[in-house]
């Protein structure tokens, strides 16, 4: 069974930055991609920025410029580097992998959450 652990979330002030961590209990070449998505109060869970297994990058259009998604393979934890942090992205942003890599049907799994707070 597969785990993931995010963590990383907290309350910061607009235009502050926060650093989230997702850490598999494998290795996370074995998945065909792992990525970020959050939810609003109120609102669906959104793709936020994923890493696919041969490390291409993609992102929301809310976050561009902003956020970075990248990943330590030795310690199997993918990480999303938020700046310019704004109200909007106010969130629980949960940590997904999707696997095993090279398969016609994936199996996706996710963390348990972190919560982002941004407020003066």
């Amino acid at each position: 069974q597969v785990q993931l652990v995010d963590s990383g979330g907290g309350l910061v002030q607009p235009g502050g930055s926060l650093r989230l961590s997702c850490a598999a209990s494998r290795s996370i070449f074995s998945f065909n991609d792992m990525g970020w998505y959050r939810q609003a109060p109120g609102k669906e869970r959104e793709l936020v920025a994923v890493i696919t297994s041969g490390g291409n990058t993609n992102y929301a259009d809310s976050v561009k410029g902003r956020f970075t998604i990248s990943r330590d393979n030795a310690k199997n934890t993918v990480y999303l580097q938020m700046n310019s942090l704004k109200p909007e992205d106010t969130a629980v942003y949960y940590c997904n992998a999707r696997g095993p890599v090279g398969a016609t049907m994936l199996t996706s799994y996710w963390g348990q959450g972190t919560q982002v707070i941004v407020s003066s």
